[in-house]
């Protein structure tokens, strides 16, 4: 029978392939450098193959090297999805859950979704992380997320997708602008050249930009870019121009204000789609079945709080 790689030489090559320091892969892994060194050695004997390459300054991994590190996550991944199925057989949403959310979302949905979650499932231990869409499924795909909560379209190839509701974008400006005058107003190329952005990496940006049109934006819009919802807001508010915000950030009053209007734009108005991620190869279905559920219950029970507070 043909010799196969450990667990463990995965782990050490993975380590080596992130961090490009025998040092600090090593540090890692919780091991001594030469234990990391030994083991990759007997990686590169087994397979048969120069992985790595070395010298006194500088490491890099060889093309086999990076398509071997990145299958050795995937073996990781799903060798820890067995333990977890195996750990948790039978009582779904126990134990360890590791869910990513990105930034326009979390802060708008966790506040219902913990309650509930604590409530209905109190032996469940839950860490969150907030990233941008790219970082958290890179984490998802190597194992140290279990669901990511993201907003759609986005590629998302390889992974399993539950949508769980639709998000509208909706035009904030200021009181007294052009854009906002309509009760329902149009994205007509002329507020469209208005708009103000997230930076790049926020997967809402490119919704905006999709939704107008990559093309929309002027010169004098294309230097300027806002790190948050929260500073978009008060750019526009400081008539630096108009904003397509998320429904369920204007719901949670984030652009209420007195210097303000919130339109529903005509239809078909722009939206995005919120949805769970999880690798293919989790043994969580459950646990991703009740956690979407969860969601939906939080997103309905904050849609009635914001229909309560509107005066």
């Amino acid at each position: 029978m043909t010799a196969l790689p450990t667990l463990k030489q995965l782990h050490y090559l993975a380590a080596l392939a992130d961090h490009l320091s025998f040092t600090r892969a090593a540090e890692a892994c919780f091991v001594t450098q030469s234990t990391l060194s030994a083991g990759l050695k007997e990686l590169e004997d087994v397979l048969g193959a120069r992985l790595v390459e070395r010298d006194r300054q500088t490491v890099l991994m060889t093309p086999l090297g990076e398509e071997a590190a990145r299958r050795a996550r995937e073996i990781l991944a799903a060798a820890q999805d067995l333990a977890e199925f195996a750990a948790g057989a039978g009582r779904p949403m126990t134990g360890l859950l590791r869910l990513g959310v990105i930034p326009t979302v979390a802060p708008f949905l966790l506040p219902a979704c913990l309650p509930l979650l604590r409530e209905r499932y109190p032996e469940l231990r839950l860490a969150l992380r907030e990233d941008l869409t790219a970082g958290l499924l890179a984490r998802l795909e190597d194992g140290r997320l279990d669901f990511a909560l993201v907003a759609l379209p986005y590629d998302t190839a390889g992974l399993l997708v539950e949508p769980l509701f639709e998000d509208p974008l909706q035009l904030v400006g200021r009181k007294g602008d052009p854009a906002v005058k309509a009760k329902h107003p149009a994205l007509t190329p002329d507020v469209a050249g208005r708009l103000l952005l997230l930076e790049e990496g926020h997967c809402l940006r490119d919704h905006v930009l999709h939704a107008c049109g990559t093309g929309a934006l002027r010169p004098g819009q294309e230097g300027m870019a806002a790190t948050s919802l929260l500073t978009l807001v008060q750019m526009v508010e400081s008539g630096l121009g108009a904003a397509l915000l998320p429904a369920m950030a204007t719901a949670s009053g984030l652009a209420r204000s007195p210097g303000l209007t919130v339109r529903a734009l005509a239809g078909p108005a722009p939206k995005r789609t919120i949805a769970l991620a999880a690798r293919r190869s989790t043994t969580r279905q459950a646990d991703l079945r009740a956690l979407a559920e969860i969601v939906r219950a939080a997103r309905r029970a904050a849609r009635r709080a914001a229909r309560r507070a509107v005066p």
